[in-house]
């Protein structure tokens, strides 16, 4: 895992400019934030040793280095899922490459369906914990101490530093967000009423079908995280109509004018 990790590290910095300070991924349907990034290259999954490949509509697969506000990114355009095949090592392999790249703060976005009866297709919500419902975990098997310790701590999931300072540039240009708990569930089919009400019980706001494998990754290599969702739909049993894909990239894009604008003054600050 190691080598091959470095030997990505190794042809993608033959493509940068400069060490990017932010790691980005986007969720289905926020591809626009890419639109911010000045002095653009592009680097193909599909070019990249030991890279897997984005299988989801909505992905478009490749990296983008650049800068916002001038400080230097590395933005992944398409993620991987567990429910792709992919088994967990490789649904977060480029968070092992951001680290060995020198990324020391990682931004993750998702398009994800709404528990919170407060939510409304949409809503950008700030993630502030996870719970994690895939039934798996990407630590799991032998321990590389190159990489990070056998048991790393979780009480601060998503950085209460970054929280923060999110909140403070949102409120700062009056875009309206919620804060909440994201239930990382395996898909791929949108969940049944009833585990819906389950998820609930359990102190979900949100449910989807990623960040959550990301999330553990980025925390065990040490690099901190904010997440923010954009709630696409609300979930099975709390909305009428039926769920689709294409109405989920839909919702998504509307909502991501307002998250292309907060994430871009949020990464100029950084």
């Amino acid at each position: 895992m190691y080598d091959k990790v470095m030997e990505s590290k190794a042809f993608i910095e033959k493509s940068l400019k400069e060490q990017p300070k932010v790691g980005i991924i986007l969720g289905s349907g926020l591809g626009d934030l890419v639109n911010v990034i000045e002095d653009k290259v592009y680097i193909d999954y599909k070019d990249i040793p030991n890279f897997p490949q984005s299988t989801v509509k909505g992905h478009a697969g490749r990296l983008v280095s650049g800068k916002i506000g001038g400080v230097p990114v590395l933005c992944m355009e398409g993620r991987f899922h567990f429910y792709e095949g992919y088994d967990m090592k490789e649904v977060t392999y480029p968070v092992f490459v951001f680290k060995m790249l020198g990324i020391e703060k990682m931004l993750v976005t998702n398009a994800c369906g709404g528990i919170n009866t407060d939510f409304e297709p949409g809503t950008l919500m700030i993630i502030n914990d996870f719970i994690n419902l895939m039934g798996t975990n990407p630590l799991m098997g032998h321990n590389d101490e190159r990489f990070g310790p056998r048991f790393p701590d979780m009480s601060e999931p998503y950085s209460i530093e970054l929280m923060n300072h999110a909140k403070l540039v949102a409120d700062k240009l009056g875009i309206d967000y919620k804060e909440g708990v994201y239930a990382g569930f395996t898909g791929p089919y949108y969940e049944t009423a009833a585990e819906i009400r389950m998820i609930g019980r359990h102190g979900a706001d949100a449910v989807g079908m990623s960040t959550v494998p990301e999330t553990i990754v980025a925390n065990y290599l040490g690099i901190k995280v904010l997440g923010i969702s954009c709630i696409t739909n609300m979930a099975t049993g709390i909305q009428e109509m039926k769920h689709s894909h294409d109405r989920v990239v839909e919702i998504a894009k509307i909502a991501s004018v307002n998250m292309c604008k907060w994430v871009e003054a949020l990464i100029c600050e950084l």
